[in-house]
């Protein structure tokens, strides 16, 4: 039993402040230093990285059992209530098996009609040689299609309240890492204010929208119908309430809605940066698609489109970490990880390991040919997660993504007006300000030199 490696400080908080504005240099660094199991302190809070698939395989899978999600997503409640993103042992269990026919894959084919709809109305808005934020553009589409598949509500007159209430979520997130979160979320500070009216303003979307539901009793095909339906024949035999309803719905708004436009705004960042991997998407989506629009049943035809989101996803991987509290002491590889101890495993840092993807500032979709991911760890690459608790989301987020990337480029190419973008991580892997992208038709678009990120 061996004690893993670390920085040491003798201020007891030091690293504290470096975890909360720019965490991701700050685990890279470590891991680079230390290597692939590392340990350090925050105050008395003994915090563990690792940085090999093996040691990622054991926290996710093998030895999941002896783990809750951290502490800062147990804070997290106060968005998110119990749902799936929070909750634990038998509830999440119960909680999982209610949602999960709502992701069945034959479900999931329907939602790809919004998916290529919403994305068709989107591109038709846009002007050849105009300047678009292309990261606000993603929040917005994103959002469109998960208030339709979620709810089968269309909600652009409530688009933008909704939408700054989502960003202001996501951008206080960072205070729930500070230890006396708990206490300043009660006293009447500015940000604290914010949150509460942030929270309050998608609840009084949500809730409206469970209430009508309720009382008109109609299946509308979409994930709200699914939950309301649901049954736990394996257990208590009883539905979900009005609390768990909305806890679910708010997982999956936040999710469904947020990651994905980061991760599609992110593609089109480094899809401007690499010609050579534009040009080869460019030609699978004429060969395929030719001038009509998409499909559901075109998404597993666009293989090179798949593996550039993909490459997107792991080089800027939109959920970044996963971390978890130790509810017993338990061995890790060779380490003790003691009851108490929180345990990260960085995507922002995994997945840019040279031992599993070498040159890994370098943007190559290539690296998802079938091949190429069997000769490495899958572990190496998990930007879902992995285990019990793997992204209940995965595939309606795979799908989405690829299908709205065909349908927009089927009619525009991106250029970056500025290549200063800054990643920032929060609760997401956001692109802080945004992306300022020139929207060309396919023939006037310039191509600039391909570079690394």
């Amino acid at each position: 039993m061996s004690t893993a490696p670390g920085p040491r400080s003798v201020i007891p908080f030091r690293y504290l402040r470096t975890l909360q504005r720019d965490p991701i240099p700050f685990f890279t660094r470590i891991a680079a230093e230390y290597g692939d199991a590392v340990q350090f302190f925050v105050g008395p809070q003994q915090i563990f990285l690792f940085n090999h698939p093996d040691l990622i395989r054991e926290l996710l899978v093998t030895q999941h059992r002896s783990f809750h999600k951290s502490r800062v997503l147990q804070r997290s409640k106060i968005i998110f209530g119990e749902g799936l993103l929070t909750s634990e042992e038998e509830l999440h269990k119960r909680q999982r098996r209610l949602v999960q026919p709502a992701f069945h894959r034959e479900r999931i084919g329907r939602y790809a009609e919004v998916m290529i709809e919403r994305a068709a109305k989107l591109r038709e808005t846009w002007r050849d040689g105009e300047v678009r934020d292309i990261h606000h553009e993603m929040m917005g589409l994103t959002l469109s299609v998960v208030a339709k598949t979620l709810f089968d509500a269309d909600i652009d007159e409530e688009a933008d309240e909704i939408g700054v209430a989502l960003t202001s979520l996501v951008d206080l997130f960072p205070t729930l890492m500070n230890p006396l979160a708990n206490l300043l979320r009660k006293l009447p500070l500015p940000q604290t204010m914010r949150f509460r009216r942030s929270i309050e303003r998608l609840d009084r979307t949500v809730y409206s929208i469970i209430d009508e539901r309720r009382k008109s009793g109609q299946d509308r095909g979409d994930l709200l119908s699914m939950l309301l339906m649901a049954v736990d024949e394996e257990g208590d035999g009883g539905g979900m309430t009005d609390q768990q309803l909305r806890d679910e719905a708010m997982t999956l708004f936040l999710a469904g809605h947020e990651t994905t436009a980061n991760a599609l705004a992110w593609t089109w960042y480094l899809l401007a940066l690499n010609p050579e991997a534009a040009e080869a998407m460019h030609r699978e989506l004429d060969s395929v698609l030719g001038d009509r629009l998409p499909l559901p049943d075109d998404y597993p035809r666009l293989p090179y489109t798949e593996m550039v989101v993909a490459e997107s996803m792991r080089m800027f991987p939109p959920a970044w970490a996963v971390s978890r509290l130790a509810i017993e002491d338990v061995m890790i590889g060779e380490w003790l990880v003691p009851r108490g101890a929180v345990v990260v495993a960085a995507q922002a840092v995994t997945h840019r390991d040279p031992r599993w993807f070498p040159d890994p500032d370098r943007f190559e979709p290539l690296r998802f040919e079938t091949q190429a991911k069997a000769s490495r760890p899958k572990l190496a690459y998990f930007p879902f997660g992995a285990g019990p608790r793997i992204c209940i989301g995965e595939g309606f987020a795979w799908m989405e993504a690829v299908l709205i990337v065909a349908t927009i480029a089927q009619r525009w190419r991106m250029e970056l007006v500025s290549r200063d973008v800054t990643p920032q991580a929060s609760i997401t892997l956001r692109p802080k300000g945004g992306i300022r992208m020139r929207v060309v038709t396919p023939g006037s678009a310039r191509v600039p030199r391909a570079c690394t990120v």
